[in-house]
């Protein structure tokens, strides 16, 4: 016995199989999470050499004149063109027998394709990065 499908069924039938592997290939990529290709995380150090002061715990902070530098400060990032296009914030104070005191910098979500970028700790003035020195972790700062 043979059966044939008629166009309309036969298009109904295609049309819920084709949603089936969209929906399913939708599902997987959504619950993997890929990275945007266009975005990266401006990450380095910024190191206070003046006026640190301990924490008692390992970490640090500054005093006289430099009490806006601590953990949680804002790091902002520019574009070329002067406008703002990340922010992120200086995190894990280290203390040094030096008397310096160190932070991580990271910034997520840096958009790609500027020539070079432009980078703020507080209201301390910026400095400036190519592209590649962003985009590959080398961002370091200092202030003291």
């Amino acid at each position: 016995m043979n059966t044939r499908l008629s166009p309309l069924a036969a298009g109904l039938l295609g049309l819920a199989v084709g949603v089936g592997i969209v929906g399913g290939a939708w599902a997987i990529t959504a619950a993997n999470g890929p990275v945007d290709p266009g975005i990266f995380t401006l990450k380095g150090t910024f190191d206070l050499t003046d006026s640190v002061v301990p924490d008692g715990t390992g970490g640090c902070g500054g005093t006289s004149g430099y009490d806006d530098i601590s953990d949680g400060t804002s790091v902002t990032v520019y574009s070329a063109a002067g406008s703002v296009i990340a922010t992120g914030a200086l995190s894990n104070s280290r203390y040094d027998e030096g008397g310096d005191c160190s932070f991580d910098v990271n910034v997520p979500d840096v958009p790609k394709g500027e020539k070079f970028y432009k980078v703020e700790v507080s209201h301390r003035g910026t400095l400036q990065l190519t592209a590649a020195e962003a985009e590959n972790g080398r961002f370091g700062g200092s202030l003291g």
